[in-house]
């Protein structure tokens, strides 16, 4: 995937290139003398204060001389506001790494607007490594390409799936070894296994305290054991919306079942991490949806020495339907993420060329496994992690103590590694989850489609609305505040609000995407 020649060294710094004279060739490109940046902190948020720390820029600004100011939003929101308000003033730093498929009216808009440059000349003459990523694999190129043509980011690739699902239903295996259960498939085995937790005191308190299943959040909930998805999908091209489609009702009462023969804890609308935790580590959750690094890796390690005996395992989504799989958690290989060039940049080409690095074949080991020798070593051929990153000694996760030397734990301009995710993922009940998660259906799961400005406009306007007023009414149909007889009435309230038009909006996107 990686370019067969690295980037060669950097002529001498300042050299610029005189207005009408011939474009100068990579080689005499130089990097760039300095370079703002603004970005988000992610993971390293409680570890660095500024990217200038993390090992791989500390290495990049090595090899090519550059330095770098970075500018750092605060965490949370505080990331999307700055944004905002930067990209509002028009005085933008000279990279700009956001998700930028969600900006206001799109990222061609943003190009007609001179707020970021279009890319696509640009990299195909100062940034070989990126191009023959694109090459290799047309897809992606399709992806991170607009339905108007334009190339708007450096961008963060994911090419693998096992980078792409991270997420599943898991349930405590011990539970289910010493009630003499087997691991569920369907939701109708789900529900004894439900029960069984409920009545069988499998924590062995003598107390009717299990809390047999916790969904904290919606969007991944076992609406796709029905055939649906929580928002929008495609089925054969044909773009739907979930929840009024009659899977979708399927599941609400089932899950509102559920929730009145106490399977569900009864408190999953206001339970937040600490409190998830706390149930987890408290022996009284039998199950749940969550990630493999922060949930299934992270329990197992914290109930290593209070219970030795404990023990997770990830299933497959349950199957609703006969004869059909699930829908299961799947990221794009893309979701707009990337570095955009501020248009008012005087080097653009400097910049490409700094830019295009991370995609080189050293680039790739520097932000995907750091500094070799301190962040990782190679073995037998494989970049393996050090001990600072996997048992850091100073307590951190993994996530945190990769986030001192390169930003592959979250996201960036590079194409991310399946080996990281090898290694984040090392205990046998992680390998296995992942394994049973991919073991569902993803044909449904839409690509990253962009809208026009127009579209993206009145797209917002419907769906702010509806999203709110679809969670809430959710959350009645479950808890028994609203009578599954009102359901019909529901689907006319959102068809009122003007899900058609968002449907078609959304149609009206893939279709272009499918014309690129």
């Amino acid at each position: 995937m990686f370019a067969a020649c690295s980037p060669s060294k950097p002529a001498e710094q300042g050299t610029k290139q005189e207005d009408g004279a011939k474009p100068l060739t990579y080689d005499e490109v130089p990097y760039p003398e300095a370079i703002t940046y603004w970005a988000g902190l992610g993971n390293a948020n409680t570890v660095l204060k500024d990217f200038s720390e993390m090992g791989a820029y500390q290495e990049l600004e090595k090899i090519t001389k550059t330095k770098v100011t970075f500018q750092h939003p605060p965490a949370g929101n505080g990331v999307q506001d700055q944004f905002n308000l930067m990209l509002a003033s028009g005085t933008l730093p000279d990279v700009i790494e956001y998700t930028w498929s969600s900006v206001a009216k799109g990222p061609d808009q943003a190009i007609k607007d001179k707020r970021i440059l279009r890319l696509n000349e640009w990299i195909e003459q100062y940034a070989p490594n990126l191009t023959k990523v694109l090459n290799d694999r047309p897809d992606l190129k399709k992806m991170i390409t607009t339905d108007e043509g334009n190339i708007y980011v450096f961008p963060f690739l994911r090419p693998d799936e096992e980078l792409l699902t991270f997420m599943g239903p898991v349930l405590r295996k011990d539970w289910l070894d010493k009630l003499g259960l087997e691991v569920p498939t369907s939701i109708e085995e789900w529900e004894k296994v439900l029960i069984a937790f409920r009545d069988g005191d499998p924590n062995g308190n003598g107390q009717k305290d299990e809390i047999p299943f916790l969904m904290r959040d919606m969007n991944v909930a076992f609406y796709g054991s029905y055939g649906v998805m929580d928002g929008f999908y495609q089925e054969n091209n044909v773009v739907k919306y979930g929840p009024i489609e009659p899977g979708y009702k399927e599941f609400l009462t089932t899950f509102s079942r559920w929730y009145k023969e106490g399977l569900l804890d009864k408190d999953y609308a206001t339970t937040d991490g600490k409190l998830q935790d706390a149930k987890m580590t408290g022996d009284i959750l039998g199950s749940l949806v969550t990630y493999n690094g922060s949930g299934v890796g992270r329990y197992m390690s914290l109930m290593k020495e209070k219970d030795p005996n404990f023990k997770l395992v990830g299933t497959v989504y349950p199957t609703g339907i006969a004869g059909q799989k699930s829908l299961g958690q799947q990221d794009p290989p893309f979701q707009g993420v990337g570095a955009a060039i501020s248009a008012s940049v005087s080097n653009p080409e400097q910049i490409v060329k700094w830019l295009d690095y991370k995609y080189s074949e050293e680039g790739h080991m520097l932000f995907n496994f750091g500094v070799e020798g301190k962040s990782y070593t190679m073995k037998d051929g494989y970049p393996t992690y050090t001990e600072d990153v996997t048992n850091n000694p100073d307590g951190l996760p993994m996530a945190q103590a990769l986030s001192k030397y390169m930003p592959v734990s979250w996201s960036g301009p590079f194409v991310q590694d399946k080996r990281y995710i090898e290694q984040y993922v090392s205990l046998p009940e992680q390998k296995e989850a992942m394994k049973n998660w991919l073991d569902a259906d993803h044909s449904k799961i839409l690509p990253p489609i962009t809208p026009t400005s127009e579209e993206s406009s009145t797209y917002a306007s419907i769906m702010t609305d509806i999203d709110t007023y679809k969670s809430e009414m959710v959350n009645k149909f479950i808890m028994g505040a609203e009578p599954m007889e009102n359901y019909d009435k529901f689907v006319e309230t959102i068809k009122s609000m003007g899900i058609e038009e968002a449907i078609k909006i959304r149609q009206a996107g893939l279709d272009r995407y499918n014309k690129r």
